[in-house]
């Protein structure tokens, strides 16, 4: 238990400080979660929103983001190339 007033008021603005951490990375796992079911370009625009605002307040660092934003803008260009990828002819089908 904290002693003298310095350290009683930083164990209030830890705490206080902890919550929104905590509220942050709620947000950031709904939004991948929101990704991961649809895949999709508003989903995805949603996620880089969330990462930002973070790096913004100090949650994640800057690296860390533009590393995450890099992951899920490949997994949404797999996803996209899927998608549109042409079907492969069999050989019978050439002939």
């Amino acid at each position: 238990m904290p002693i003298s007033l310095s350290a009683k008021k930083s164990l209030r603005s830890s705490i206080a400080k902890r919550k929104g951490n905590l509220a942050w990375k709620k947000k950031y796992r709904e939004a991948v979660r929101a990704f991961s079911k649809l895949n999709g370009e508003k989903e995805l625009n949603n996620l880089y929103s969330v990462v930002d605002k973070m790096v913004k307040k100090n949650i994640f660092h800057k690296n860390k983001a533009a590393r995450l934003k890099a992951q899920y803008s490949k997994k949404m260009k797999k996803v996209a190339k899927k998608a549109v990828a042409p079907k492969k002819k069999s050989k019978k089908e050439v002939k």
